[in-house]
């Protein structure tokens, strides 16, 4: 078996782990709310330490349905998030540069682990943003909740709400599906390889 990787190999993950310097220029999530009231709609733009948007006026509607006040407070992911991408960052580059398999491999693995971690903490904090709601609000509705979705579309209320990856979220889903396509690739060829070998 071949032990490092194809000079194309290394080149297209130290790309894909370049890339990942997106999360720093560009938000990576969003949720979007449309209603007759806001044909144009409202946006929440989430970066990885900051939120932007139309969060005032989202926290102004919530207020009514005792849903808590949006501040980047609420996540205290926004403190080392950025030591994360960091972390992603130097791995896909050792295994770039190194050529070994078994750092490629510990990349994809971390990756994947890292994106469900990631959808969880969108759920958890939905969840509680959703269902944590003030009895004493103006508007209450017995036994609804305002969960918005993870991924895809919810209705609430009169509002649509839509929630999917941003301008950064594409780039590191992309950079993941690169990696991932690298090491399938290396492995189809190391394969056919040895297939070669054993008929000699």
């Amino acid at each position: 078996m071949k032990n490092k990787l194809s000079t194309t190999s290394r080149i297209l993950i130290a790309f894909a782990s370049g890339a990942l310097i997106a999360v720093f220029l560009l938000p990576a999530w969003r949720i979007d709310l449309f209603a007759p009231q806001y044909p144009e709609g409202l946006t929440m733009n989430i970066w990885i330490n900051k939120l932007s948007g139309d969060v005032e006026i989202i926290n102004g509607l919530n207020h009514y349905i005792g849903m808590k006040h949006i501040s980047a407070d609420m996540f205290p992911e926004f403190k080392y998030m950025s030591y994360v991408v960091f972390f992603f960052m130097a791995l896909g580059m050792s295994a770039a540069i190194t050529g070994r398999k078994k750092l490629l491999l510990a990349y994809i693995v971390a990756t994947i682990i890292g994106g469900l971690l990631v959808i969880y903490d969108l759920y958890k904090w939905g969840y509680d943003y959703g269902h944590n709601l003030n009895p004493n609000a103006a508007i209450r509705v017995p036994g609804l909740s305002y969960q918005p979705p993870v991924l895809g579309h919810k209705r609430l209320l009169n509002f649509d709400a839509y929630s999917y990856p941003d301008a950064a979220g594409w780039i590191v889903f992309g950079a993941g599906a690169l990696v991932i396509m690298v090491w399938l690739v290396e492995w189809l060829i190391n394969r056919k390889r040895n297939k070669r070998l054993k008929t000699y």
